[in-house]
């Protein structure tokens, strides 16, 4: 469960990590990407999946996990293909200005590209206006990517 202090402690370390690797942030729990999800996955299978640990790859200051060699070898040579947008920040906090973290389950693809959100009922929100949101998204990021 998501506590107060869990966020703020995710909020405040965003721009130092994004800093320290000269990328942009990437949401990344004890330095693994979307909580071990293989970002692939989502574009081939339409679900998330558990990565393995054994199958990992470092791109972007963040250890990605993979379901399968196949998955990894996809990421490796197109990292931004699969990589969610906004560095796995929640899409709908991005477009109201901040960062926060997601869930793997609360997700979409949206013109070839993977947004995740921060649960499933913020998810909802941003699906009411998914073009608005991306576009609002877009404006804010570079201004959130520290």
């Amino acid at each position: 469960m998501l506590t107060r202090r869990h966020l703020i402690a995710t909020l405040a370390a965003a721009p130092a990590l994004a800093a320290a690797a000269g990328a942009e942030p990437v949401h990344a729990e004890g330095s693994v990407a979307i909580d071990g999800t293989d970002p692939v996955a989502y574009f081939t299978k339409g679900r998330p999946v558990a990565g393995d640990p054994a199958l990992s790859h470092t791109w972007n200051g963040a250890t990605w996990r993979f379901a399968s060699a196949a998955n990894r070898a996809a990421f490796a040579a197109e990292p931004e293909s699969y990589a969610p947008q906004y560095g796995g920040w929640c899409a709908w906090a991005v477009a109201e200005g901040y960062l926060a973290p997601t869930v793997p389950e609360a997700w979409a693809i949206v013109d070839g590209m993977l947004y995740l959100d921060f649960s499933r009922r913020i998810q909802r929100r941003w699906e009411r206006d998914i073009p608005g949101h991306i576009a609002r998204g877009d404006a804010n990021w570079p201004g959130l990517r520290g």
